[in-house]
């Protein structure tokens, strides 16, 4: 192959190169819904898997948390790294190709141009346009990560608003059963339909957050023992439980919390395209056995909380609730590696979920 064709080749490789880290950038910060880009997906991959070797099973979960805790601020590190190493690597196979320099010439240059440090002139009056174009593109990346990070904090943000407020109802871990039982003690059950229409909104937000930004997903709460998904879990769990079990009046905003709450969790297992059955059957089994429920039932019965007295529909209807949600709330517990709570993740196994997206794009 003659020189000319090389550098040709080396000319429309190191564009492919620029055009692929631009892409990534666009379908990661600018697109209103994410869209699974390559480069970004194998970055977090590659991170997990270097997180999954460091924060071992064998750790305590305190410690393994704190280790955790860096994967996904790390990530948005690596991830803009990634870009700015293409978009570096591109431009030195087109200045090797246009510029008639050596490799360690042409990276210099692309160096000089990439981060504006102006050390470096190319000879040609298309390489000039080749530099100021990098010095653009550098720039550009860097203020979309700028841009990006405070919409990655003020989602976190909110989202962590509304957990540490459940922590004074639900207890922490949070449970379904000590929210119930605290609003009964304090003679307030009329007043939890307030939680319902607050979660609503919390569901919706959270869904429209993390499905944007699906790194926002992989950041923990700054308490060990909260988690986003748990604390869906233990909301959802407690409207099931007081439309199914709890003999009060019926509250038609519990009935809308758990719809809120199944489609935000299906439309972040969407993302990751974590399978789950669409429009499930009441009957269809699930996570909970029936002895696990009674003893629930039991325990908010021994603190004075009124409870419908036919078991068996009250089962049938809290299994009806639970079924639409209870795939993806177990799924996305392992995805995040929530701390244990009752009926989420501390039935959600110990093997470590790897969605399709983190194995193949579609």
């Amino acid at each position: 192959m003659s020189v000319l064709a090389l550098r040709i080749l080396a000319v429309t490789a190191g564009a492919a190169l620029v055009i692929a880290a631009i892409g990534s950038a666009v379908k990661t910060v600018v697109l209103p819904r994410a869209t699974a880009s390559r480069i970004t997906r194998s970055v977090f991959l590659l991170l997990r898997w270097v997180f999954r070797i460091v924060a071992r099973p064998s750790m305590s979960f305190d410690r393994r948390d704190r280790i955790l805790g860096a994967y996904a601020p790390l990530g948005l590190m690596a991830t803009l790294a990634a870009w700015l190493a293409l978009v570096l690597t591109g431009f030195t196979l087109i200045f090797w190709g246009t510029e008639r320099l050596g490799w360690v010439a042409a990276f210099e240059l692309s160096g000089s141009s990439l981060f504006t440090l102006g050390f470096s002139r190319p000879v040609h009056l298309d390489g000039m346009v080749f530099v100021f174009l990098e010095a653009a593109i550098g720039l550009f990346l860097l203020a979309l990560l700028i841009t990006y990070l405070p919409s990655i904090y003020s989602a976190y943000s909110r989202r962590e608003v509304g957990i540490t407020a459940l922590d004074v109802r639900a207890g922490s871990p949070p449970s379904a059963r000590e929210m119930i039982v605290r609003y009964w003690r304090l003679e307030r059950m009329p007043e939890i339909h307030e939680v319902w229409v607050e979660w609503q909104r919390w569901f919706v937000d959270v869904e429209e957050t993390h499905t944007s930004h699906p790194a926002v997903i992989f950041f923990r709460s700054s308490h060990t023992e909260h988690s986003w998904v748990t604390s869906a879990g233990a909301v959802l769990d407690g409207a099931a439980l007081v439309l199914s079990s709890v003999d009060i009046p019926r509250d038609v905003e519990a009935e809308f919390c758990v719809r809120a709450g199944y489609l935000c969790l299906r439309g972040i297992a969407d993302y990751f395209q974590i399978p789950y059955d669409p429009d499930p059957h009441p009957d269809d089994p699930i996570s909970i056995r029936r002895e696990e429920w009674e003893d629930v039932i039991s325990e908010l019965e021994a603190s004075g909380v009124a409870l419908k007295p036919d078991r068996d529909r009250a089962w049938h209807d809290f299994a009806g609730w639970r079924v639409n949600y209870d795939t993806v709330l177990l799924a996305l517990a392992r995805l995040t590696e929530a701390p244990p709570a009752l009926w989420s993740s501390d039935r959600a196994g110990g093997e470590r979920i790897r969605p399709p997206v983190f194995r193949r794009m579609r």
